[in-house]
């Protein structure tokens, strides 16, 4: 019997594992290394968990009525699921976006509909930039529904309750390692812990931008890792509330460059065409895979979306 969907957000979750294979034998890796292509979301990125997740728990809670707005602070993909969810179920959108942020995914909000209100990148390296910032945002959208992507708890609970499950699930409980990289830290936070519950021996390793890696006030223009947070040496009060720095057990520093490149390997080594915080968190797996304590392991590692949001960035590589 085939099946028909009633809407959108019956599409989200459910995403494949797919071994890296030709990648392993290229490097002859001593680790199996699994990919969770969650760029096969509906509106293409892990995020269509998490903005699912939160407009589903404010509906329930009757915060949202249709017709309303919602706004978030995002660096894209978030505000990308926020307003296909939102078009799907009779929501506007507007998003706030550093002034940096790929061409291509404001393009995408835009052909959703959202307005887009651009800040400038340097407005950003201010004490306790985020938090002026989202208090300046709120203050605009007085009678509009903040979504609250980097403290909102149904952002890690919806990577609880679906993506470690279904990593758990896929592997038959076969996992000792899982990779991901920190924007909110919902995903490795959420499933994370899941994946701990069920074995506590599991390690939660996050990829993390090296310091050149992030634009400073002396390097504003460093070319970045897009999406993707540094969470060692930095104040406590700029990490998000949705991430749980307990779940992780280690964190890796990896480059731009680095993450592009091996970015541009997976397409054409696996044919999975990844943005660069995929690539970033392979190459960790790479890395991981070579120490001699991880012979024979497995380690997951998550694909939050599609290369496609990210060409230009690829050109100076090829």
């Amino acid at each position: 019997m085939g099946k028909i969907y009633r809407d959108f957000t019956e599409l989200v979750g459910s995403t494949p594992l797919v071994e890296l294979a030709r990648i392993r034998e290229k490097h002859d890796l001593q680790s199996r290394i699994l990919a969770k292509i969650e760029y096969l979301n509906p509106a293409g990125s892990v995020k269509d968990r998490t903005a699912w997740g939160i407009i589903r728990e404010a509906e329930k809670n009757g915060k949202l009525k249709p017709g309303d707005l919602l706004f978030d602070l995002t660096s894209g993909n978030t505000g990308i699921g926020f307003a296909a969810v939102a078009a799907a179920r009779g929501y506007r959108t507007k998003f706030y976006l550093r002034n940096t942020i790929s061409e291509d995914k404001i393009n995408i909000l835009r052909q959703f509909g959202s307005e887009i209100e651009l800040i400038e990148n340097e407005e950003l390296f201010q004490p306790d930039a985020i938090h002026r910032i989202i208090d300046r945002i709120r203050a605009e959208n007085p009678d509009a529904f903040y979504t609250g992507q980097r403290s909102n708890d149904a952002n890690p609970r919806v990577h609880f309750e679906t993506t470690g499950p279904e990593i758990w699930r896929d592997t038959d409980g076969n996992i000792d390692i899982l990779v991901g990289t920190v924007g909110t830290g919902g995903t490795v936070s959420g499933a994370g812990r899941f994946l701990k519950a069920q074995n506590p021996e599991i390690k939660v390793v996050v990829a993390e931008p090296t310091p050149e890696s992030v634009p400073s006030p002396d390097n504003p223009d460093a070319p970045t890792i897009e999406g993707v947070h540094k969470v060692t040496e930095v104040e406590e009060s700029t990490l998000p509330e949705t991430y749980n720095k307990d779940v992780v057990d280690e964190v890796v520093a990896v480059t731009t460059e680095q993450a592009r490149r091996t970015a541009l390997a997976v397409a054409r080594e696996e044919g999975f065409l990844v943005g660069t915080s995929s690539g970033a968190a392979v190459a960790v797996a790479i890395e991981l895979s070579r120490r001699a304590e991880n012979r024979g392991k497995t380690i997951a590692v998550v694909f939050p979306d599609s290369g496609e949001r990210y060409l230009s960035l690829f050109d100076a590589l090829d």
